[in-house]
Parts: structure tokens; C-alpha cells; sequence
């Protein structure tokens, strides 16, 4: 049996069982037969009819679910009802691209040899997807993994993260009530690491959909079956530049909502905040007073800003993080802890650019400082790291603008805003440690689908 507890004090919500190899083999056997038999591949306007009923069953239970991650993820409850909202939409977005993508003429006639034939490429399911969820965003994930699954008709088993598991298990459950055939959704609660990884490793999975860290990920990669897919979602240790020429009035607040929401629980949460030398200090004391202000607590209060880390243990390494960067000379702000799992949120000045806080992605509420003198010293150091991921500058400055967007080592630029932000339907990827394939729900489904091309010869 696997105990979910809640987040914030750790007081039991569920009891549920755990599946066991006979019951990964039923399920992953399930799978498997509904994607080879192509007569039970739904038509597009049911799975289309699937996706809208799922978002309004969804949407009716729209407070329940945002307590839901409140309790079990520990996500404040004004920040919860958003993910509800986004987790919503998202399914939407599902249904709504599948009226807009399609295949493509592929030109023919252009040689003497390709005379008398005409050429289109049509979509296919992939076949069977294994999906591996994370805690820090317990519905909207999920979400991102099964919505593209139903939409491009292919079969998922999702195992969402042992911390968090009840949204997944509802929103599977919602979407057989919603229409959706037995056994092409199904939850996988694994009784052992060791399935876990059998799980995704076994040869009828053609598509691995990940969400967590890096030493997972690339680990699990490298079990698939040969010719299996996947696309990996892991962190960063993400960089903002504060240019000179920006305005401190119009930074503050979206910083320290990149900064500190969730806790920092995020993987494009600002974390590395480089300031030209001249507003340093400006900018220091006032990021200081706003941060310092975000009230801390119970994530089931409206008023709570920042919530706790997701177990003890995870509380206790980030202490000892910035517990060590203190040591070695970096000026703390803030921070202290409130109870075994929550902490108050923490900024560090200038901590030595080989600490931990520095140079690996902290999952916590901690943001770092660091003074420049010329915008290419700071570029030079935000791109210093394996991770790449989202990163941003500030700046009223149109050269410097384009100079960091151009320079830049990730896979998103964000000017004039924190590194954190997303809309569901743009593409998110990380480079080179953050992640492989790219998420966002219209490109999981490119991702998800398997080219075909058909060619006619006539006359």
C-alpha cells in the first residue's frame, strides 16, 4: 500500500494500493493489443468528444481539485486553482489542435523520374505511452501527458509521482466518465523502483513521456527498447539578467513570483539573478523587502504565498545548501525554517560561483545575486552551466535586448519577464541536460505521432 500524505504537515489523506508485476503486465498487455488493433483505433471526432467532456468534468470539480493539490502537493490554494484553470484549457487545446494539424502534400512531378504520382504524409498514432509524472504540479502535468495521449489516439499507462498520485488516478478515472474506452488510459502505481524502470523499458512501449530529474531521466533513457521514442523534461538553474538600463519599478514583483512560487518547486524558477553593478545594491535591498514580505504557511490558506517543500528530506538539502554557501561567504537574506517541511524564503548575495546554490538546480525557495560589470561578463556566466533551459533579461536597451536573445545558450529567451513563464501551447524543452524532445501540448502530439507517407501513381 502507498500512504499519500499532505505536503504541509504530513498528515495522512489516502491509503492506495500499489500495482505489482501481474498487474503491469495486464496493463501494459491491455495497451499494446488496443494499439496494434487499428478497427479500435477511435475516429478524431470521438477522441475530439472525449477531450471536451473531460475539461467540463474537470471544470465542475475545479475547487476540489485545487485542495486536492494543495493538500497532497503542497502548492498554495490561489496558485492551485490557476493550475486547475490551466489543466482545463489544456485539454481543450488537445481537441482544438486536432482540427488544425494534419499532413502535407509532398511535391511530385518535378522530375521526369516522379512523373504521374501525387504524395501527402498522414499522422498516425505512435503507438503505446509510458508516461512518468512529477509531484510539483501534480494535475496540469498529467494532464500534458494524457490529453495529447487521447488526442493522437494512442494508449498511455501514466505513473505519476509517488508523492502525488490522486490527481492522476482521478483524472484516468474522469476520463473513461468522460467516454474514453477502457484500458486507453490507465494509472501504473508500482510497487518497487525496479518495476518502474521494467515498466518503461519494456518493448511494447513506443513513446516514453518523462517529467523529473535529469539522473532519472537520462537513465531511463537509456533502458528503451530500440526504436522507442521519448522526450525528457528535467530542470535548470535559471538566469536572469537585470541590464543597466532596466526598470527596477516593473521587476520586483514578476521576480519574486518567479522566484519564490511553489516554493521554487519549478524547473524554469529564477534562481541565478545577475545585476549590473551600478543597481545591485537598489535592486538588492528592494527584491529584499519584497521577498521578505510573501507571508509562508499552510497552502490551504488563500493568503499563503509560499507553501512547503514536497517531504523533510528535500527541506533539509536545500537548508544545507545555502547553509554551506553562507559558510563560504555568501550574505544570506530571510529564510529560516517554519516547520520540518516548510522554509522560509531565502536570498543569497554574491555565493561563490562553484557552490551548489550556483551551479545545480536548488528546487527550493532561494534565489542567488551576483553583480556585472558589462552585459557579455554576464552572458558569459548565465551560459556557464550543462543545464539550458528557459532564461530572461531586463532591459530598456533594444541592443541589449536582442544581444541576450541572440546569446543566450536555451531554448527560451523571456525579455522583460521571469524565467518561469508558460502558456500550455508553446513549445517547452530544455537543451543538453534540461531535457530532450519537446513538451507543450501540440508538440507532445507532433511528438506522439508517427509519420506516414502515401504515394499514388497514376495513368
Amino acid at each position: 500500500m502507498l500512504t499519500v500524505v499532505q505536503a504541509f504537515d504530513r498528515q495522512p489523506i489516502a491509503e492506495l494500493p500499489t500495482d505489482d508485476a501481474t498487474a503491469l503486465e495486464r496493463k501494459l498487455a491491455t495497451a499494446y493489443r488496443l494499439s496494434r488493433d487499428r478497427g479500435a483505433w477511435l475516429k478524431p471526432h470521438q477522441r475530439i468528444g472525449v477531450l471536451h467532456a473531460l475539461a467540463a468534468l474537470i471544470e465542475g470539480k475545479r475547487e476540489h481539485f485545487a485542495r486536492q493539490i494543495a493538500r497532497e502537493g503542497g502548492k498554495p490554494y490561489t496558485d492551485a486553482l490557476v493550475e486547475t484553470d490551466r489543466a482545463i484549457d489544456g485539454v481543450r487545446i488537445a481537441a482544438e489542435t486536432l482540427r488544425t494539424r494534419g499532413g502535407r502534400e509532398i511535391p511530385m512531378g518535378v522530375t521526369p523520374s516522379s512523373e504521374h504520382r501525387r504524395a501527402w504524409t498522414v499522422h498516425e498514432p505512435i503507438g503505446v505511452v509510458a508516461a512518468v509524472s512529477a509531484f510539483n504540479h501534480p494535475l496540469n502535468l498529467v494532464v500534458h501527458q494524457i490529453a495529447p495521449a487521447i488526442a493522437t489516439g494512442c494508449p498511455i499507462v501514466i505513473k505519476p509521482a509517488t508523492a502525488t498520485p490522486l490527481n492522476c488516478i482521478e483524472v484516468v478515472r474522469m476520463a473513461e466518465e468522460a467516454g474514453l474506452p477502457e484500458g486507453w488510459a490507465q494509472s501504473f502505481l508500482p510497487e518497487s523502483r525496479d518495476l518502474a524502470e521494467a515498466f518503461v523499458a519494456d518493448p511494447r512501449v513506443a513513446f516514453l513521456s518523462f517529467i523529473g530529474s535529469a539522473s532519472v531521466g537520462w537513465r531511463l533513457r537509456s533502458r528503451l527498447a530500440p526504436g522507442a521514442r521519448c522526450a525528457l523534461e528535467h530542470g535548470g538553474v535559471a538566469p536572469v539578467i537585470v541590464d543597466r538600463s532596466a526598470d527596477l519599478d516593473r521587476l520586483i514583483e514578476p521576480l519574486a513570483k518567479g522566484g519564490y512560487y511553489h516554493a521554487g518547486q519549478v524547473c524554469v524558477s529564477v534562481q541565478r539573478i545577475y545585476v549590473h553593478e551600478s543597481l545591485q545594491t537598489e535592486f538588492s535591498d528592494r527584491f529584499a523587502r519584497r521577498v521578505q514580505a510573501l507571508r509562508t504557511g499552510d497552502p490551504l490558506l488563500a493568503e499563503t504565498e509560499v507553501g512547503p517543500l514536497i517531504t523533510p528530506k528535500e527541506a533539509d538539502r536545500v537548508q544545507a545548501w545555502i547553509d554551506e554557501a553562507v559558510a563560504a561567504g555568501a550574505r544570506p537574506i530571510g529564510g529560516g525554517r517554519l516547520s520540518d517541511t516548510t522554509l522560509y524564503p531565502t536570498i543569497l548575495l554574491n555565493p561563490p560561483r562553484d557552490a551548489q546554490v550556483s551551479t545545480r538546480e536548488v528546487f527550493g525557495p532561494l534565489t542567488c545575486i551576483y553583480g556585472f560589470g558589462t552585459l557579455d561578463e554576464a552572458i558569459r556566466e548565465a551560459n556557464s552551466l550543462p543545464e539550458a533551459f528557459q532564461s530572461s533579461i531586463f532591459t530598456n536597451d533594444l541592443a541589449s535586448a536582442f544581444r541576450a536573445a541572440e546569446t543566450l545558450d536555451a531554448s527560451a529567451v523571456m525579455v522583460n519577464d521571469h524565467t518561469a513563464f508558460r502558456v500550455d501551447w508553446m513549445p517547452f524543452a530544455g537543451r543538453r541536460v534540461s531535457g530532450h524532445g519537446v513538451g507543450g501540448i501540440p508538440f507532445t502530439m507532433e511528438e506522439m505521432t508517427a509519420g506516414k507517407m502515401i504515394v499514388f501513381r497514376a495513368g
